[in-house]
């Protein structure tokens, strides 16, 4: 078995005392960002499993988007990442 070359750690311990590889992570091709998904990009960040920079690229998504969904996390817990409820977070 080959492991490829990363740069950074291969997993991490969460808060909680679980543990995170970048296995735990969605796939590079995700274009549906269901709020788990988003979650677990944010956690990852977090815990320095991966950068904000690496985040960006590998899911081609805007420093904007990426913010975001960090201080939705911040703010109101991850509850706040599902689009259903996304409009009683926002901020006028």
């Amino acid at each position: 078995m080959y492991l490829k070359k990363v740069n950074g750690p291969r997993a991490v311990t969460l808060p909680d005392g679980t543990i995170m590889t970048r296995a735990d992570l969605p796939d590079a091709d995700t274009r549906r960002w269901m709020a788990s998904r988003k979650a677990a990009v944010v956690r990852a960040i977090a815990a320095g499993l991966i950068t904000h920079e690496e985040a960006l690229e590998i899911y081609s998504l805007s420093d904007e988007e990426l913010n975001a969904w960090h201080a939705a996390v911040e703010q109101h817990g991850e509850v706040a990442l599902k689009a259903t409820t996304i409009q009683r977070y926002r901020q006028p």
